[in-house]
């Protein structure tokens, strides 16, 4: 099996933890590749350096050392490809990259010997006139400037299911339900559970509870035409894009999934107990 590393050098300084890990897969008669732009200060012995393209291609399996960021940012290319990817957490929480450096020689080994499974997790698709992107933990809309909020209108399936005044609107995948949609009073779903929830940033609204759509559905959200300002879209924090007063996002399921590596059946609930929850 070949495995590419994906290493953020900014948490892994000096590369010491993606060091580890290529020693551990080489060790469990692995090759391993990295991505030639990320190679930094001495090579990294028997490490296959390609031009990322090249080794996305050659790769059975990704491992990202970094955080939960270092994971969204290659899993839109694993989804793409149909690789599965196992996350090392160097950062503060670790809800998408499960793998403690501590257990990094365990996992690795298991990795290597075929011993896990794949939770396909379920991304969506934002689209306007002229820009696309996807999401693997959530899609959000907030208003340029941030200081009064905005106003939208939402559509299921061309069915009105609300108006909302409010900072944002949050949609989310069951695997973003523990990110900003749960700091904004979103509920957590299963990550095997095929729905999405709606959930509003501080709403001017009394009754503006967050709602849970099936990933069949089509929403559509509109910024209310006498808005003050024009809106942003974005996906995982990244993809941005305008939304001037009066134009429309569609929300629907994406067509590929995200295969994160698992070694345990409930993982997710794991990672609330030992991560969330505790806190």
């Amino acid at each position: 099996m070949s495995v590419l590393l994906i290493p953020n050098p900014t948490k892994d300084e000096g590369l010491t933890v993606t060091r580890c890990a290529a020693q551990i897969l080489q060790q469990s008669g692995q090759t391993v590749l990295m991505p030639d732009a990320l190679q930094s200060g001495e090579p990294l012995p028997g490490v296959i350096c390609l031009p990322e393209a090249d080794a996305y291609a050659k790769a059975d399996c990704v491992v990202t050392v970094g955080g939960d960021g270092t994971l969204l940012r290659a899993g839109k290319t694993c989804a793409r490809l149909g690789l599965p990817v196992l996350g090392v957490n160097l950062g503060r929480t670790g809800f998408l990259a499960t793998c403690e450096v501590a257990e990094l020689e365990d996992k690795l080994q298991r990795l290597a010997a075929g011993d896990f499974t794949v939770s396909p997790r379920l991304m969506l698709k934002a689209q306007t006139e002229g820009w696309q992107g996807e999401a693997l933990n959530d899609v959000v809309i907030f208003g340029r400037s941030r200081l009064h909020p905005m106003d939208y209108r939402v559509l299921c399936d061309g069915t009105p299911v609300g108006h909302y005044r409010s900072d944002g609107l949050i949609f989310a995948t069951p695997t973003g339900s523990t990110a900003y949609s749960f700091s904004a009073g979103g509920p957590v779903l299963d990550a095997d559970a095929p729905v999405l929830v709606l959930t509003p940033v501080c709403s001017h609204e009394a009754g503006a509870a967050p709602i849970v759509f099936g990933k069949g559905r089509t929403l559509h959200i509109t910024a209310d035409a006498d808005n003050r300002d024009s809106c942003y879209v974005s996906a995982d924090s990244d993809a941005l894009c305008d939304l001037h007063p009066g134009e429309t996002l569609q929300i629907t399921a994406a067509e590929n999934t995200v295969k994160l590596v698992s070694f345990a059946k409930a993982e997710q609930f794991d990672a609330l107990a030992n991560k969330l929850m505790r806190r």
